[in-house]
């Protein structure tokens, strides 16, 4: 794939996350330049505003002020009200964050879903490059996704295309319903049973031992009977949720980020569990690990004004 402008530009990509948020400044080659970290406020709008301007000054040392700024963030603006919506940072919905950050960073700015960035990045020259229909999945302190299809990201009128994490868990047995209440204000979503806390959510109900995520794999790696029993869990839940996916987008190939995908297990584990569930008599899914990891995100972020999208 290539881009129709800016070939001669410089990008900088920044993508807002629970903990932390990245920068990367890249060139028109995609080549990256250089990269930095710093902590995500939590529950400040002005300090989250004024990280991001920190960082971004920091990777534009020297760089001509034309350079344009792509941010991933944690939700998405709204067409209709042009606030912050659906982001589990809650401190940032209702807020015309896109305005206030360009007003701060004195430059235009152009904002979309993490997970977008994430798909739009694997899809160009990632895991799924050459592949004609994308789907990226975000699993960490969330649960997001992207569609990329022919090269374009798919948002739509609502600035929601791929929010599956937000659908309630398929084919639930009588345990998992209601589900656990999700920070949306429903019961049952996808995120609270897939993502990194809830994964630790469930262990700790099953088992009242209060672990993360990253724990309880590494004690199911040492043989713990009741951690592999929470993967197994997992893996279950996570299979049923992307087959849920692919019946609707029928995608080349599923890229999962995020912390979670880096758990061997998954890549070994769901097309086999999920195949029951695709309504498909080739029932096989490819599924891959990122190939630029957890810099997809900024990577994905720095091309929002050279790809298409809607």
């Amino acid at each position: 794939m290539t881009s129709s402008s800016g070939q001669n530009e410089l990008r900088i990509g920044l993508d807002l996350g629970g903990s932390k948020i990245e920068g990367i400044l890249m060139s028109a080659g995609a080549k990256e330049l250089a990269r930095y970290r710093v902590a995500t406020p939590r529950n400040d709008y002005a300090a989250t505003v004024a990280a991001i301007v920190n960082l971004a000054a920091k990777l534009m040392q020297d760089i001509p002020t034309s350079t344009r700024i792509g941010i991933g963030v944690p939700g998405s603006i709204s067409p209709l009200t042009g606030l912050m919506q659906n982001a589990n940072s809650t401190w940032l919905n209702g807020r015309p964050f896109d305005r206030d950050l360009a007003v701060a960073l004195a430059t235009p700015v152009r904002l979309a879903n993490d997970a977008n960035c994430f798909a739009l990045s694997e899809a160009i020259d990632g895991a799924g490059e050459n592949a004609r229909i994308v789907f990226g999945v975000i699993l960490g302190t969330g649960c997001g996704g992207g569609l990329v299809v022919n090269g374009r990201l798919l948002d739509g009128p609502r600035s929601i295309g791929g929010e599956w994490g937000h659908n309630p868990l398929p084919w639930a047995t009588s345990d998992e319903y209601p589900g656990p209440h999700c920070w949306c204000g429903r019961n049952g979503c996808l995120e609270t049973w897939v993502s990194g806390p809830g994964m630790a959510a469930d262990h700790a109900r099953l088992t009242g031992e209060t672990l993360t995520a990253v724990e309880i794999a590494e004690r199911a790696g040492c043989g713990n009977d009741a951690a592999r029993a929470t993967l197994s869990r997992h893996a279950d839940r996570l299979a049923r949720g992307l087959a849920h996916v692919v019946n609707i987008t029928d995608p080349d190939v599923l890229v999962l980020g995020g912390g979670l995908s880096q758990l061997p297990h998954l890549y070994e584990q769901l097309p086999q569990l999920m195949g029951p569930h695709i309504f498909a008599d080739r029932a096989s899914i490819v599924i891959k690990a990122p190939r630029w990891g957890d810099a997809s995100g900024s990577r994905g972020a720095a091309r929002l004004w050279d790809f298409p999208i809607g």
